[in-house]
């Protein structure tokens, strides 16, 4: 018998727990820049050193966080569910808790690319974590972090809503659902299918979704709780 599929978006929140901060933390500004500085196309063009020493500077302190409880949490649901996890999130920790099927919405933040197409994307490791504009591949072409930038198109949303559709149970984890286009998702569940909502401070959603307020970690195990006696 086939398992059912579960479908989990997870935002900063379920990373939070893990130490790794978002701009949302303070206001619009991200470790004390203005995010448009260092997280759209038009700061990338206006100054390139700039986004280079931020990712940097980001993934010097990804390679020292953890994943936490909620992320092992939802690897432990694959034994009695097909998990996928679509997240906005651009760390790797989802990966390293052992999640199989990722979907993610806006790049890695440990994978660099070429600007000019095709696109050629590099894994990086511990070892080599820091770029610069004159950073380039093999062939010569340079590279700029993975990362989708405000201003840029979200590749892989339609990917998303393909398994939004398919999803026999839907969970949205840590997000405060106002950034787009991935606070959209909600709109793609089937009718009827079991919507569940897991943050400290749930925003407002339909009565038909079932909010879990507590954090990540907390919530995770509660939802395991719950899916198992149900599904």
């Amino acid at each position: 018998m086939n398992k059912p599929k579960l479908v989990i978006s997870t935002g900063a929140g379920i990373s939070a727990e893990s130490g790794i901060k978002t701009f949302r933390d303070s206001g619009g500004l991200w470790e004390n820049h203005n995010v448009m500085d260092v997280a759209s196309a038009d700061g990338f063009a206006r100054n390139p050193q700039l986004i280079h020493d931020f990712y940097n500077a980001r993934r010097h302190e990804l390679i020292a966080a953890l994943p936490n409880a909620a992320h092992r949490g939802i690897v432990d649901l694959e034994k009695d569910f097909d998990v996928y996890v679509i997240t906005q999130n651009v760390d790797n920790l989802h990966e390293r808790a052992g999640s199989k099927n990722i979907v993610h919405l806006h790049g890695e933040l440990m994978k660099v690319r070429t600007i000019d197409p095709p696109y050629r994307i590099y894994e990086l490791d511990a070892e080599h974590l820091d770029t610069s504009p004159d950073s380039v591949d093999a062939d010569g072409r340079h590279l700029r972090p993975h990362i989708v930038f405000f201003q840029e198109d979200v590749p892989e949303f339609g990917r998303a809503v393909e398994l939004v559709e398919q999803a026999d149970i839907f969970v949205v984890i840590g997000t405060t659902l106002s950034v787009y286009p991935a606070a959209a998702l909600l709109r793609y569940v089937r009718p009827g299918v079991p919507t569940y909502y897991i943050d400290p401070h749930p925003a407002a959603v339909p009565e038909s979704v079932h909010v879990i307020a507590k954090t990540a970690s907390e919530g995770v195990a509660e939802l395991a709780d719950i899916l198992r006696h149900r599904h």
